[in-house]
């Protein structure tokens, strides 16, 4: 990528980078980063309920959909959520009486990413949480400690490396699906 990228020396590439399209698109790429990556946080640590220890209704359900974007076909996906938020969709008139604009704008590049990147920081922080357990957490509880102050002391430092790796997975996929379709070589020449 790197070879194709300065192929034409550092001014074309700079140049490349500066263009109108190309820093509206790094834009629209940091904007979607920064809606998806804090939501992808904060449903990855809200369910400590996927550990092994702990029992609750929806468990399974929560778990399906943690894996659902594993399983289902990316053009599945894309073409559910035509047929969703589409012109002729099932929402599609009512979104457009409304004035409302999912496909080709940014609440459906948010919501396409989210469906993506679901289950990147969750993926890495269940098998962890499920390999240390909860004894540190509940020990700390019948202590006396809060459960804000029992996450900050004890369960964000135990988690923090799985966490950290999570998010950057999670940053780096609105990176790697842009970066796929805006730097692909133009083979109209050919």
């Amino acid at each position: 990528m790197f070879t194709h990228a300065f192929e034409q020396g550092v001014k074309a590439y700079w140049a490349a980078i500066t263009d109108a399209d190309a820093a509206s698109a790094i834009r629209l790429t940091l904007l979607t980063a920064a809606i998806v990556v804090p939501l992808n946080l904060l449903f990855a640590l809200r369910p400590r309920g996927a550990s092994p220890s702990s029992e609750f209704a929806g468990k399974n359900l929560l778990t399906t959909l943690i894996d659902l974007p594993f399983t289902v076909s990316p053009v599945i996906a894309g073409a559910i959520f035509v047929i969703l938020f589409g012109a002729q969709g099932v929402l599609g008139p009512w979104l457009a009486a409304h004035h409302v604009k999912i496909i080709f704008a940014l609440p459906g590049i948010v919501i396409a990413t989210i469906f993506v990147t679901f289950p990147l920081v969750a993926r890495e922080l269940i098998p962890l949480m499920q390999a240390q357990g909860n004894d540190d957490e509940e020990a700390a509880l019948s202590l006396g400690a809060g459960g804000w102050r029992t996450f900050m002391r004890i369960t964000l430092p135990n988690i923090r490396w799985g966490l950290l790796y999570g998010v950057i997975l999670c940053t780096a996929a609105p990176w790697a699906s842009s970066a796929r379709y805006r730097w692909c070589p133009d083979t109209s020449a050919a």
